[in-house]
């Protein structure tokens, strides 16, 4: 719970547990993780491939239940409710993919794409969301520096960042609160990555979004979060402020995930 005083938690995460299998088989993917995220955080998770990122994550969006634990956003567990019941956290919470070329149908124009969330049954009757979608389409595609002139094209004429911008564009058009994104730099080059992860810094702070922020890379995270959750094999080994975890790690693991990137000036 947040302290007197503190605003709320938008999410808090107590003792997740996420199994695969059964028996002997049986692979704990997530193993009793708890934190909370504020509103307006930029909470970064970090951590070497098979740690349970990307599945935790997953849970915090509701794409899939956790073996035991539990999640409250807004104070209303979700870990419960059928897809159904879910459209306040649908419109709420937006996901950014890691690969744009796997995440954008290549079959749909840019324009179908982005206001693609506008026409969901579970958000297009929410007061929170845009009901016209030519306009919504309009906003974020300047939001992300894209003409709108290109908004008939397919996915494939475009750069592997102009298709991350498209990505984030559709994640920005049902107005949400909270912004998830794994890996959301990792498949692009190394010459589009800071100017991807320039735009997310300043989408955030103008629509005023908390981001959970999924990477492998300590030093990418360093440049877009103000909190880091450090782990490894499942378990939640360390979280602070990243200036503090990256000055000053406790943990042989994150000196180790330090130690194998080099660090931004």
């Amino acid at each position: 719970m947040s302290a007197e005083g503190s605003p709320p938690s938008l999410y808090e995460v107590s003792e997740l547990v996420r199994t695969f299998g059964h028996g002997p088989h049986a692979v704990a993917a997530v193993r009793g993780v708890s934190l909370s995220v504020q509103q307006g955080e930029r909470l970064g998770i970090v951590g070497e491939s098979g740690s349970g990122k990307s599945t935790l994550i997953r849970l915090m969006a509701a794409l899939d239940r956790p073996t035991s634990g539990q999640i409250r956003f807004r104070g209303r567990d979700i870990t419960s409710l059928r897809e159904s019941q879910l459209g306040f956290l649908r419109s709420a919470v937006q996901l950014v993919f890691q690969d744009p070329r796997s995440s954008l149908d290549p079959r749909m124009r840019v324009a179908d794409i982005i206001t693609e969330p506008l026409r969901s049954r579970l958000l297009r009757h929410r007061p929170d969301v845009p009901t016209d979608s030519r306009q919504r389409l309009a906003e974020v595609m300047d939001a992300v520096g894209l003409p709108l002139s290109l908004a008939r094209r397919y996915p494939h004429e475009f750069s592997g960042g102009q298709r991350q911008r498209i990505a984030i564009a559709r994640a920005l058009a049902p107005r949400p609160q909270v912004l998830i994104a794994d890996e959301p730099v990792s498949a692009l080059d190394v010459s589009v990555r800071a100017q991807v992860l320039n735009l997310l810094n300043s989408l955030v702070r103008d629509f005023q979004l908390t981001m959970v922020f999924v990477s492998h890379d300590l030093t990418v995270v360093r440049h877009v979060c103000d909190t880091v959750a450090v782990m490894k094999s499942g378990q939640l080994v360390e979280l602070g402020p990243t200036e503090q975890i990256y000055a000053n790690p406790q943990q042989q693991y994150t000196r180790e995930l330090l130690a194998a990137v080099p660090r931004i000036p």
